[in-house]
């Protein structure tokens, strides 16, 4: 038998046939960028272990967002770095109306309104001194339920401060539930819910907690997933669609891509990725030793994410990578 001469390179021989006949596309819009900013700042403080990113003020803050508005961005997802020494067992400052992340909150939406999605951080363990998502009972143990109840009124300040989306990270069974049933009942029916649904127990958040000023004592393995298991995240996504999530995420993104694909198989709701910051530091560390092209690992990064499954995707280069989109397109 003769057979055709098939070329498939006749597809890829100019830039132009390329990006006509590219399959995956990153947009702006899909992408969000986290922002912490710390209590008591006069001015950004760098994050050594991040190099770029910062810890802000409040007045870099919502520079930081207006820029991002204007790159395209899809949303901000903001957490809150108390001062030195206002952490305490329970992390009531993540509470306070007048603490950091409701301030925060406040100051962004009072900057960008309602141009982008403004997202808050559900969780307690920038606020607690012991460094872990919830209250300890008497063993040491992360006492669920007790979270739950601090979970619950959390939102709903998050929500008065007018967050338009809460990021539940704290992996507490039940916590999107309890959210949920909070927001409702405090006539916040419209807040919705980013449930880290799949959340690791992994070795890629180094910088992160150097970024929130962690005071982690031990480790969250009790709480987070085992990076061996993928069944479970699927259990824990089903559970989290069921009390009510919004939209689901697995995070970290590219140790899982697999993940992320089978979830995008199974929901029909969308499903988001973050790109941690061990992901962001590596690339940066490599790209500083001039070992990599930084600009095209970053946007193959986020494509290989996008592929994987996620629609949206939580990433330190949010503002810069929608320009270097931009330009290409």
């Amino acid at each position: 038998m003769s057979y055709p001469d098939i070329r498939p390179r006749r597809l890829r021989r100019s830039a132009a046939i390329r990006r006509l006949v590219e399959e995956t596309r990153v947009a702006p819009a899909e992408l969000v960028l986290p922002l912490f900013v710390k209590e008591g700042l006069t001015e950004p403080k760098a994050i050594s272990s991040m190099p770029g990113s910062v810890q802000h003020s409040r007045e870099s803050l919502r520079k930081a967002a207006h820029d991002a508005v204007s790159a395209g961005v899809g949303g901000l997802m903001i957490y809150g770095v108390p001062a030195d020494g206002n952490k305490d067992e329970t992390g009531s400052g993540g509470l306070d109306p007048d603490g950091i992340l409701n301030v925060a909150i406040r100051d962004v939406i009072a900057e960008v309104g309602d141009s982008t999605v403004v997202m808050s951080d559900l969780c307690l363990d920038e606020f607690t001194s012991h460094g872990h998502c919830g209250v300890l009972a008497d063993d040491g143990s992360v006492d669920n339920d007790a979270t739950l109840a601090l979970y619950a009124e959390m939102g709903v300040a998050q929500a008065t401060a007018g967050a338009h989306m809460l990021g539940a990270s704290g992996m507490m069974d039940g916590q999107v539930g309890a959210a949920r049933k909070a927001l409702d009942a405090a006539g916040f029916k419209d807040t919705a819910i980013l449930a880290y649904a799949a959340k690791y127990a992994g070795a890629f958040y180094g910088p992160f907690r150097e970024a929130v000023e962690s005071s982690l004592q031990g480790d969250r393995r009790q709480y987070q997933q085992d990076p061996g298991n993928a069944r479970e995240a699927l259990r824990e996504v089903d559970l989290d669609i069921a009390e009510g999530a919004d939209i689901v995420m697995v995070k970290p993104a590219m140790p899982y891509l697999d993940i992320i694909t089978r979830i995008r198989d199974r929901v029909d709701v969308p499903v988001a990725a973050y790109q941690v910051s061990g992901e962001y530091a590596m690339v940066e560390a490599a790209a500083a030793n001039g070992w990599i092209d930084r600009e095209r690992v970053i946007l193959e990064s986020l494509t290989s994410i996008k592929r994987a499954g996620a629609q949206i995707i939580l990433t330190y280069w949010a503002t810069e990578a929608a320009q270097f989109l931009r330009d290409r397109y």
